[in-house]
């Protein structure tokens, strides 16, 4: 039994002595989440609980194994606040700003970070049978001050406009087996959003959140990596000076495209950067009264402001401008060097292969568009291009033929 805050009413059930006892050993965390068969994780938790002298009996797990697609268990009642970051194996999956940003992980089994997105590898987790009977939570302070002296900081930030190659780039580089590549992931977002959700939010406090976030993540999940690069969701170009406070040793990339290009992918399928709401529309510069600007028109603000703003922090050092249409190429004879990072001839093979595939879809082969949209493009798209990106792309292009900063 718990308070609506998460600390024990003092109850010392057989199931609250099976977590202490999993939470104390790594080995035995990493065995019991090593499997996505229920039947199969309640067998080894009995057995892990009876050699610690614990009789664990099925109707003990039964509760904590139930579903809960909706989330709705932590919010009703949440997990209890831990002292320390957990071990190796387990990463930041969740911020709940409701809880003071308080920081919940979860236990990735050892499984690299090679899907697409960050959130599909979330997904996978979290359906491990260990991932929903053990939950582990740390309050704010504890998670800003938390450590790990192993821990990788990232060889190289990747900025993008979106629909411009920044998925292409990241799976090229997690290709290579020794790369943690960090794709858009949400708690990281949540945290770089606290100036927007927290009046005068202290600049040094937002600044240490952010640093042990992504420390979080250079931990990896197994322990094997030798680098770590992170690809941002497009809005985060505007949390660039906070990433730079971070890690002001850490280069950075900016992915852009022909904006018509961009705008005939954002009007297939909007983003969610381009659904009023979904970004708050005063990151971009907009008027949150604006939002029934016609969706172009909304889009071509959003991706313009977006670029404007990659332009305007190339003073904050440590970038490169790289067109998609260099790619992906431009991953070997541009983004690496600028990373410091050396391939030897079969990573690059590995890599080129990854080029090879639709990089949201790793099952289909990629296919060159750029002709395709060109055609789709209408004159009124064209027009809305033509007035809102005036000399942004021009200036783009002559960062990106200049020496990188």
């Amino acid at each position: 039994m718990r308070r609506a805050d998460g600390d024990d009413l003092g109850m010392d059930t057989p199931f609250d002595r099976f977590r202490a006892a999993v939470m104390a050993d790594p080995a035995i965390q990493q065995h019991l989440a090593d499997t996505t068969d229920n039947s199969e994780f309640e067998q080894r938790a009995i057995a892990v609980a009876a050699e610690g002298g614990i009789e664990l009996a099925p109707a003990d797990l039964a509760s904590a194994l139930k579903p809960d697609p909706l989330g709705l268990a932590s919010l009703l009642s949440p997990p209890r606040l831990e002292a320390a970051w957990p071990p190796r194996g387990w990463l930041p999956s969740h911020v709940a700003p409701e809880s003071g940003f308080a920081v919940d992980w979860t236990h990735f089994a050892g499984a690299t970070l090679d899907r697409p997105f960050f959130a599909e590898s979330i997904r996978d987790a979290r359906a491990l049978p260990f991932n929903r009977a053990v939950h582990y939570r740390t309050g704010f302070d504890t998670f800003v001050t938390g450590t790990d002296p192993d821990a990788l900081a990232p060889a190289g930030f990747i900025f993008h406009m979106s629909r411009c190659g920044s998925t292409l780039a990241a799976q090229m580089l997690a290709a290579d087996p020794a790369n943690i590549v960090l794709s858009e992931a949400a708690p990281l977002d949540s945290i770089l959003q606290i100036p927007l959700m927290v009046q005068d939010a202290p600049f040094e406090t937002v600044v240490a959140a952010v640093r042990a976030m992504v420390l979080a993540y250079g931990r990896g999940t197994a322990g094997k990596a030798q680098r770590y690069f992170i690809k941002t969701d497009s809005w985060h170009i505007f949390a660039l000076p906070l990433l730079r406070a971070a890690f002001p040793e850490t280069p950075w990339v900016f992915l852009y495209r022909d904006p018509v290009e961009v705008l005939v992918s954002q009007a297939r399928m909007a983003g969610s950067q381009v659904a009023p709401g979904v970004v708050p529309p005063q990151m971009f510069g907009i008027d949150p009264a604006e939002t029934h600007l016609p969706g172009d028109e909304y889009t071509a603000r959003v991706l313009a402001s977006t670029c404007a703003a990659a332009i305007q922090h190339w003073d904050q050092g440590g970038g490169m401008m790289v067109n998609y249409h260099t790619l992906p190429d431009a991953l070997f004879t541009r983004i690496l060097p600028h990373f410091g990072v050396e391939i030897d001839a079969e990573t690059r093979t590995r890599m080129e292969a990854a080029s090879r595939r639709n990089a949201k879809d790793p099952n289909a082969a990629f296919k060159q568009d750029s002709a395709e949209k060109q055609a789709e493009a209408s004159a009124s798209l064209r027009a809305i291009a033509e007035n809102h990106f005036a000399g942004i792309y021009t200036r783009l292009e002559e960062l990106s033929a200049s020496s990188p900063r």
